[in-house]
């Protein structure tokens, strides 16, 4: 009789291990989440902290298509969102910037998907690449491999952008050098130079500086997302 019932338990064991090993195959994969992703951009405005007002509308366009809930965004997408604080460096206080993007649209699409959850500006940005056949190993500045400087300009370090036009994020326009980028280092994201970044409870970010106002150009590809990010190449 004990072993009767010894064996009927082995039994019922036996059928829930393999009806839940049965049920976990049938159940497909949760899809890419936007809030483990990155989301390299270019901005199609440039944002100033303290003379963009807060509520003013962005749009940045995606450099790298990502899987999104199950859904490709391709490149060239253009996500759509507002600037949420925006204070000028001050004597007392830094500065401060802050961007959320709300939507992403692109041609094929008869709507625009809503982002979920919300995607921040952070203070990650990647360098430009370096042109090609160009000799990085002197270090120095080289304007002749820069087309948007003229001949009388001072030269720039690749990865530099134009000094006529606003500095770096957390950099003073004609002090901060960017050093040639070694290898492929201009593959991976960095972190701005002089700014700090928070996280709210809710899940916002807000970027700091106490050197200079933050400032964001179109030509530099910055880095967004709903989750902070590790350091490392990215």
């Amino acid at each position: 009789m004990f072993t009767k019932k010894i064996a009927a338990g082995h039994s019922l064991l036996t059928v829930v291990l393999t009806s839940a090993a049965l049920l976990s195959q049938a159940m497909p994969a949760p899809p890419s989440s936007a809030a483990g992703l990155e989301f390299p951009v270019t901005m199609r405005q440039n944002v100033i902290a303290g003379t963009t007002p807060v509520g003013t509308k962005v749009q940045a366009k995606l450099a790298v298509a990502t899987l999104v809930n199950g859904e490709v965004v391709p490149q060239d997408a253009i996500f759509s969102g507002e600037v949420t604080e925006s204070v000028a460096k001050s004597v007392t206080g830094p500065s401060r910037l802050a961007i959320r993007m709300d939507f992403a649209q692109w041609k094929n699409r008869s709507a625009p998907i809503v982002l979920a959850p919300k995607i921040y500006l952070t203070a990650w940005y990647y360098p430009a690449a370096p042109p090609p056949n160009q000799d990085l190993s002197s270090g120095q500045p080289d304007a002749a491999h820069n087309p948007r400087l003229g001949s009388g300009t001072a030269g720039v370090y690749p990865g530099q952008r134009n000094p006529t036009a606003p500095p770096f994020p957390g950099s003073d326009a004609g002090t901060d050098k960017l050093p040639a980028p070694a290898s492929d280092t201009w593959k991976h994201r960095v972190l701005m130079r002089n700014v700090e970044s928070m996280r709210n409870s809710e899940g916002a970010v807000t970027l700091t500086s106490k050197r200079s106002n933050i400032k964001l150009d179109k030509t530099t590809t910055y880095v967004f997302a709903a989750a902070d990010l590790a350091s490392g190449p990215g």
